[in-house]
């Protein structure tokens, strides 16, 4: 299993970037994936995790109305719109899946089993 995580780099606040993590070597369509964060001295926490149908979604109140989590199960692929970045909002981000009923906990991610390298994101101020 590999999931590829890319789209990070550095944006000024305000700005926008969008994150695609593409999926190999697991049945794609029937994991939920999730992408969580973890700043420097910080512990990690779940943003946004979307289960296998699409149907259910979950977002970190802080990301609420400026993320968008999605995927293509045709590409075996979830991306991560994000707009209105902050500085808070700088850390490096992973994909990762997991056979999960609905989203799961998306927490800390202790629920996921597959995760990426993951992506340097820094929003200047």
């Amino acid at each position: 299993v590999q999931l590829q995580a890319s789209g990070g780099g550095s944006v000024q606040a305000g700005g926008s970037l969008r994150l695609s993590c593409a999926a190999s070597g697991l049945a794609f369509r029937y994991h939920s994936i999730g992408w969580f964060r973890q700043a420097p001295g910080k512990e990690r926490e779940g943003v946004a995790c979307m289960s296998s149908s699409g149907g259910s979604t979950y977002y970190a109140t802080s990301v609420k109305g400026r993320f968008t989590i999605s995927r293509d199960n045709a590409k075996n692929t979830v991306y991560l719109q994000m707009n209105s970045l902050k500085p808070e909002d700088t850390a490096v981000y992973y994909c990762a899946a997991a056979l999960l009923l609905g989203t799961g906990p998306c927490r800390s991610g202790k629920e996921y089993d597959y995760w990426g390298q993951g992506t340097q994101v820094t929003v200047s101020s």
